[in-house]
């Protein structure tokens, strides 16, 4: 289940340039994931740069890591992203009701 809160995190996460990036890549690269060193190579980000807007994702709940002998796999978290999209079309044309002030 999705609320206010976690959907602001993962959009805030998704609100810097190289993140989205990031996170579009690893969407492409679907259940297989990529290891950093191929994430890198793909954004041309610094490791130690990439390193932080992984956290960041991490954190955020979009992104999930395993690690396979020396290396860990970064995946796009799917149902993550669904959750933040339902959550952002829930209400959809349910009616807004216009609260205006009254001049006096």
């Amino acid at each position: 289940m999705n609320d206010i809160t976690t959907t602001a995190r993962a959009l805030a996460a998704l609100g810097h340039e190289a993140r989205l990036d990031v996170y579009r890549l690893l969407v492409r690269a679907g259940e297989d994931g990529l290891i950093v060193s191929d994430i890198a190579t793909h954004t041309k980000l610094p490791l130690s740069t990439l390193s932080h807007h992984l956290r960041t994702l991490v954190s955020a709940g979009l992104v999930t890591q395993e690690r396979q002998g020396r290396e860990v796999v970064n995946r796009a978290d799917f149902t993550a992203i669904a959750s933040v999209l339902t959550f952002l079309t829930a209400e959809c044309c349910e009616g807004v009701s216009l609260v205006r002030e009254n001049a006096a």
